[in-house]
């Protein structure tokens, strides 16, 4: 039984590299601030930074597996098809949910 396996577009792809190249950025520069002895509350602020950008990729990538998802078991005449890519998408929410 074919789950969906939705693939982001070559646009999507982009500009989440985009977002990945500045937290890494982030994080490298918590690193920086670790070594140099920057004030704790700083180092903070940026890991939150950092862990909030993160959380916004992971936010566009299930949106967009979301999407491509529920196009395709809308467009199935397969309800076991159907019925696989709802537990795929129960699975994701609830191992998604879980690292909040």
């Amino acid at each position: 039984m074919k789950v969906s396996r939705h693939m982001l577009s070559e646009d999507d792809k982009k500009r989440i590299h985009h977002r990945m190249r500045r937290i890494i950025g982030q994080a490298e520069a918590v690193d920086r601030m670790v070594q140099e002895g920057a004030p704790c509350v700083d180092v903070v602020m940026q890991i939150s930074a950092a862990s909030g950008a993160l959380s916004k990729v992971a936010q566009l990538v299930l949106q967009d597996h979301l999407a491509g998802s529920l196009s395709d078991a809308a467009s199935s005449d397969d309800a076991a098809q159907r019925e696989a890519i709802l537990q795929e998408l129960i699975v994701l929410f609830d191992k998604y949910a879980s690292t909040k």
